[in-house]
């Protein structure tokens, strides 16, 4: 044996017995060991030998169970579950001593669109726990019972209070505090640990906190809800989501703030005073249960200092997704509101919603209150509307002359556009002068297109026929699903919305007096629209109905008192003017660019004549 050899044998036998030495079982664990075996004998030996008739069988469980009460959380591993209320004017809180968490959450004032009451979460498929590796084993606090302490329950004016301790040893133990506010969707929520400071390994600097719920369905259009429901947290200073369309999940890298499973009106926050240490979270689409639409689910780090009392103070918001509401509760928790993205999103939040809520104020009905808001963002692009109305007016009367060209350079495409923009320049008119005021207009159409699917004052909220401005109307139903379109329904604000859009595109290219697959192209995009939209929010097609019928009345009113006569006579004065002519650097080089593409086809054609 060379040396090297002898030098490696000698090291691996010195790790063996180090190892041996510092990992050996303490007196505490070789008792506990030892009970555990005695119990697994009287099992074995009960097994063998009948129970007499005096002397009744006892369940291995119970045994066992026996054996580990002298562990640690000893007496927790066994109980009966007791259920604490605490409620306030807003909130209905169930909470359970098996875990010492929040078993169930009811929205008082509010109900599920079936008139049942609304509850956030409830059931096994919940839960809420710390994850403890205690004495070379791992503990759930969610399986373990907590003791409800003196004051427990009580109510204090519009609020309660609620204790719950788990209890390890004398001294030791973890509490969960729970403080309900007086009208208000909020929650205090302390974990403090006393004693404990020990009993969990040095090596560990955090402690993780698990929490899943099984997202109750609360509207009538389920597929809408899953559409808008995920995990949302702020991460750093930005807010985030998972992917509502499929299964996802992310590690959090970083101070999370806050962590919310969020539904399409409803959302269950965990706000943390100093931030999480990162975690985890996922989301499952794929659910099969009845009436779940999805399942969340969260890891989050508690920093773990190892003193003898630590604290780590929480809150948790139960309540509506309601813009207002949680700003009002800070740190961003409103950016959960779907509005867009980019300027829509800006536009949303700094125009549609505050003169939403002015109006809101009025206490009228939303229908109204969506009418008048229309017609106020009607009245802002006014200029624009007549502006591209004027402009459409003069492309009208110059249709004879531009019909002239086309007709005189049939053959010359090329020739065709370079005469045009001579046309243009000399007449003074803009042919892109229609489109773009409409192109401005878009981004606060699309604005729309955001507001109100989210929109929580129009949940459950009447107009005419229309039962819910939040969903669809069910005009008429059809019992059955159609194929490809995935309908089981008409909506009639939809089919109005869609018969006001073809009269607008009709009206429209009357004014433009286009012709040629661009007339066609505007009557197909509404009938795509009605196969979209038919299962939209009535209020997002009532307000695009409103806007179709305000444009037909400014049009009307524009058309009255507008001379075409005049402003072709003014086109034609244009013409004399002695820079009528003249033609811009921009023109110059639009009509060179024309001209080499016009030679090089020419040279392609010769060749392939050759």
């Amino acid at each position: 044996m060379d040396r090297n050899t002898f030098t490696g044998l000698l090291l691996i036998a010195v790790i063996l017995l180090g190892f041996t030495y510092f990992m050996r079982p303490s007196e505490a664990e070789l008792k506990r060991e030892q009970i555990l075996q005695d119990s697994l004998k009287n099992i074995a030996a009960q097994v063998q030998q009948p129970a007499s008739i005096d002397s009744p069988a006892v369940p291995a469980e119970k045994i066992i169970d026996s054996a580990l009460l002298s562990g640690p959380f000893g007496s927790a591993l066994d109980g009966e579950e007791q259920l604490i209320t605490l409620e306030n004017e807003v909130l209905k809180l169930t909470l359970s001593t098996r875990g010492g968490r929040i078993a169930s959450v009811e929205l008082k004032n509010e109900k599920r669109w079936n008139g049942d009451p609304l509850v956030l979460f409830k059931g096994a498929g919940n839960s809420f726990g710390l994850n403890l590796f205690v004495n070379h084993r791992n503990y759930s606090t969610n399986d373990l019972y907590f003791v409800p302490q003196p004051g427990t329950g009580e109510q204090s004016g519009a609020a309660g209070k609620a204790v719950m301790r788990l209890n390890y040893g004398p001294d030791q133990y973890i509490e969960y505090i729970y403080s309900l506010q007086p009208d208000k969707y909020l929650v205090d929520f302390d974990i403090r640990m006393q004693g404990m400071q020990q009993a969990i390994s040095p090596d560990v600097s955090q402690v993780n906190l698990q929490w899943t719920a099984d997202l109750l369905q609360q509207e009538k259009d389920m597929p809408a809800e899953q559409r808008y429901s995920t995990v949302y947290y702020k991460l750093d200073s930005e807010v985030d989501r998972l992917k509502e369309n499929k299964d996802d999940e992310e590690d959090l890298q970083g101070p999370v703030k806050w962590l919310s499973f969020k539904q399409h009106f409803f959302t269950s926050s965990l706000i943390a005073e100093t931030p999480f240490q990162g975690g985890k979270a996922s989301v499952v689409t794929d659910v099969t249960k009845e009436n779940i639409i999805k399942t969340t689910s969260a890891t989050l780090a508690i920093p773990f200092g190892h003193q003898p009392s630590e604290n780590f103070a929480m809150q948790f918001y139960f309540g509506p997704s309601h813009f207002n509401t949680l700003k009002e509760v800070g740190y961003d928790l409103e950016d959960q509101v779907q509005l867009g993205w980019g300027p829509l999103k800006w536009i949303n939040r700094w125009v549609v919603i505050p003169v939403f809520n002015w109006l809101d104020n009025t206490n009228l009905s939303y229908g109204i209150i969506i009418l008048i808001l229309t017609l106020l963002l009607k009245m802002v692009l006014f200029p624009l509307t007549y502006s591209s109305y004027i402009s459409q007016a003069k492309m009208r009367v110059l249709k004879p002359e531009m019909d002239e060209i086309k007709e005189k350079f049939k053959d010359e495409p090329t020739k065709v556009q370079q005469e045009y923009m001579k046309l243009y320049k000399s007449a003074g008119v803009n042919p892109l002068g229609g489109c773009l005021p409409m192109l401005l207009q878009m981004p606060i159409l699309l604005a729309f297109f955001y507001f109100f699917p989210s929109s929580f004052e129009l949940r459950q909220e009447s107009f005419l026929w229309v039962k819910d401005l939040a969903t669809y109307d069910e005009f008429f139903k059809f019992g059955f699903e159609i194929p490809i379109l995935g309908w089981d329904h008409l909506s009639l604000m939809c089919i109005l919305m869609t018969v006001s859009t073809l009269i607008y595109t009709y009206m429209n290219n009357q004014i433009s007096g286009v012709t040629g697959q661009m007339k066609y192209i505007g009557y197909i995009m509404p009938i795509m629209f009605l196969g979209f939209l038919n299962s939209y929010p009535a209020g997002l097609n009532y307000y695009y109905l409103c806007a179709n019928l305000i444009t037909f009345s400014q049009q009307f009113i524009i058309r009255s008192f507008i001379n075409e006569d005049a402003i072709h006579q003014k086109l034609q004065d244009n013409k004399k003017r002695p820079n009528a002519n003249k033609k811009s650097k921009f023109q110059a080089r639009l009509e060179e660019m024309m001209k080499q593409q016009q030679q090089q086809k020419t040279k392609a054609a010769s060749r392939s004549k050759k």
